[in-house]
């Protein structure tokens, strides 16, 4: 789905947790929920 820039990079520009799936900011290095250090990118890529 073609968004503007800015709105795109508000919706896919965080980490997420692996442990509870939290929506962390991009600079993060530990869960602001839970602590966790596991974060991954968000998915940028369309699920078909």
């Amino acid at each position: 789905m073609a968004r503007f820039p800015e709105a795109e990079a508000r919706l896919l520009g965080v980490k997420i947790c692996m442990k509870c799936n939290a929506r962390n900011a991009l600079r993060a290095t530990r869960c602001r929920k839970c602590g966790y250090k596991g974060l991954r990118l968000k998915n940028k890529e369309a699920k078909v």
